[in-house]
Formats: C-alpha cells, sequence, structure tokens
C-alpha cells in the first residue's frame, strides 16, 4: 500500500487497516518463530506500513 493510497483513506478505513496490518504482523512474526519465514523482509514492510497508517491517522486528527 502506497503513502499515496493510505492519504486517500478516511479514518474509520484507516483505523480498518491499523487492525488488519497488527494482526497479519503478529501472524507473521508467529510463524517467524515456529520456523523461518521465506521471505523475512515481509516483518520489515508491515511494520512500516503500520507505522505509515499511524502517521496519517495523527496528520488526519491534527485538521
Amino acid at each position: 500500500m502506497k503513502q499515496t493510497e493510505i492519504k486517500k483513506l478516511s479514518k474509520q478505513d484507516l483505523g480498518d487497516k491499523l487492525v488488519e496490518y497488527k494482526k497479519k504482523l503478529l501472524e507473521l512474526k508467529m510463524s517467524h518463530a515456529v520456523s523461518p519465514i521465506e521471505n523475512p523482509s515481509q516483518i520489515r514492510n508491515t511494520r512500516r506500513l503500520i507505522a505509515r497508517i499511524k502517521t496519517a491517522i495523527t496528520n488526519k486528527k491534527e485538521l
């Protein structure tokens, strides 16, 4: 998900996406702890996406 796509979403949609990606991150971490996942950079990318969404939520609160 690109930054431009994130900016277009409403606060409610951002909140939903945040929950969705946090759940995905937890699943990735758990599966990686049990056995190494094929592409461990997915964890980093998901963390960064969560940070982008949180930043967008904060920016929308200020407006």
